[in-house]
């Protein structure tokens, strides 16, 4: 966040974004912060962002970073969507 410019005050927020056709939905990832209506958590001295509204489609969330040869960023693997399919 430092390396970022970062305000004081900003955590990191997680969201989903409505998708189209067989697409599903996606999720969000960005530097917010706290809006009325969040719920907020705090994670390895990180502050975390989610509307309570959202909160049912980010159940079982993982967010993992990946840096390999052929890619570099963020993962979101939600194994209870995963298991529907």
């Amino acid at each position: 966040m430092a390396t970022k410019s970062i305000p004081e005050g900003y955590g990191l927020r997680i969201g989903v974004k409505g998708g189209s056709g067989c697409g599903g939905m996606g999720y969000l990832l960005g530097f917010d912060k706290e809006k009325e209506g969040d719920i907020t958590y705090n994670i390895e001295g990180v502050k975390v962002h989610i509307e309570k509204r959202q909160t049912m489609y980010l159940l079982g969330l993982e967010v993992d970073f990946y840096e390999g040869a052929d890619a570099r960023g963020f993962t979101f693997v939600n194994p209870e969507k995963e298991s529907d399919a």
